[in-house]
């Protein structure tokens, strides 16, 4: 069959290295061919060979919505009519940025970019020209982006393919960047510019942040005039109506978003106080820029998402996901395998064990489960009953607003199935 996935995979390794183009892609962690999407709609995916499945990745929690919205794709058509980038202002960057900051409290500017590495990288630069400072915080098993003073100790795909960061970043790159393990609040001194944290860990499984962490974080930054700066680039619109701002009642100095923003088109953004960002060329000394930033089309996205989603939306999605997540955990104990399904907001982790397990609270304990050799079998025997999981055991289960109960039940009785065979692989 010449139009398969494999067809597809072994073109895509003649002209893209490893045949994709973002590891966390690569089946390399589980075996086999990816499936090469060719669609979208809603809660589901349809690749080459026209298979259909019920997707769980959703773009690592960029569509919040599902796939293809129609109040989305019609305001693309509406967006792409009147001409795709000017390097110049538009309305839709100014729009987005009120949609944004009127919904995060503390949030008085942001700055768009294209990427949720570009926001953080740009934010981590911010950070340090304010400051006058060199040092950066960050926390083990955290994946803030692929810039190099942020790689050490990642997780997503870094882990995935047992890497402790990577080739290419230079000692010099790192040696201002200072790895704590999650869940502990380090003691700092006045040379730290910034703490950067995933308020809620979501590239090593998912891990919760324990009582008192954020918290504490803040109060630290506080008593050595450090900037705290949460990652929010999953978390940001996907965890509440305010994000995590709204969800721990923790405000930080900098957030850096990503995913949901751009409605599925690629966008980040980066914003604080005034007084923060008044740091910033053409007003201050710390230079950031881009040509794309605020592309038209990815603001009218984003613009269009973030004001479709209510509060009651959010309530709604994160008590669905609730009863997902026990509903998945008893169906894959039934067939003798033991599961973790730790949930934050509509946030959804799973962990698969042969003995009965607490939920990690840090990397290191997130690392023995993700690597038991359990998720490679239970995850291809999830995709051939139609179900789509990310291609790696660090990653979290991504619902949808568009995921129904069905859609619920026709997983759950899918798992029991997969975790009989992952429990006598």
């Amino acid at each position: 069959m010449t139009n398969s996935n494999q067809a597809w995979f072994d073109r895509a390794l003649k002209v893209i290295p490893g045949g994709v183009d973002s590891p966390v892609r690569s089946f390399r962690s589980v075996g086999g061919t990816p499936y090469t999407v060719v669609r979208g709609k809603g809660a589901y995916v349809e690749d080459v060979e026209g298979t259909r499945y019920l997707d769980y990745v959703q773009s690592y929690g960029a569509s919040l919505l599902g796939h293809a919205h129609p109040d989305v794709v019609e305001a693309l058509r509406h967006a792409v009519g009147e001409g795709t980038t000017f390097g110049a202002p538009t309305p839709g960057e100014v729009l987005l940025g009120e949609v944004i900051t009127s919904r995060v409290a503390g949030l008085e500017q942001l700055r768009l970019v294209s990427s949720g590495t570009e926001a953080v990288m740009s934010a981590v630069r911010l950070a340090r020209g304010a400051t006058g400072r060199d040092k950066i915080v960050k926390f083990d098993g955290c994946y803030h982006g692929h810039s190099d003073a942020l790689l050490v100790a990642g997780g997503s795909g870094v882990a995935q393919l047992g890497l402790p960061g990577s080739a290419g970043v230079t000692a010099g790159a790192v040696g201002d960047t200072i790895v704590a393990p999650y869940n502990i609040v380090p003691t700092l001194d006045d040379s730290v510019a910034a703490v950067l944290v995933e308020p809620v860990a979501a590239n090593m499984n998912l891990v919760a942040p324990l009582p008192g962490f954020l918290q504490g974080l803040r109060d630290e930054c506080d008593r050595v005039g450090a900037l705290l700066i949460f990652d929010e680039v999953i978390t940001g619109f996907r965890l509440a109506y305010g994000g995590a701002e709204e969800f721990f009642s923790v405000t930080p100095d900098l957030w850096c978003f990503g995913k949901v923003i751009g409605g599925g088109l690629p966008v980040g953004a980066f914003g604080g106080s005034r007084q923060v960002l008044s740091s910033l060329a053409p007003l201050g000394p710390v230079y950031q820029a881009g040509t794309l930033s605020g592309n038209p089309l990815a603001t009218a996205a984003g613009v269009k998402v973030l004001s479709t989603v209510t509060r009651d939306d959010y309530v709604a999605l994160v008590s669905r996901v609730e009863q997902f997540a026990t509903g998945l955990k008893e169906a894959i104990e039934s067939a003798g395998l033991f599961a973790v399904t730790p949930v934050q907001g509509p946030l959804l982790g799973l962990y698969l064990s042969r003995e009965e397990t607490c939920a990690p609270t840090n990397f290191t304990e997130s690392r023995v489960l993700c690597e038991n050799g359990l998720y490679p079998a239970f995850f291809h025997a999830m995709l051939e009953r139609g179900v789509a999981l990310a291609p790696g055991a660090y990653e979290i289960l991504f619902v949808s607003m568009a995921h129904t109960d069905d859609d619920f039940s026709q997983t759950i009785e899918c798992a029991a199935r997969a975790a009989r065979i992952a429990a006598n692989a």
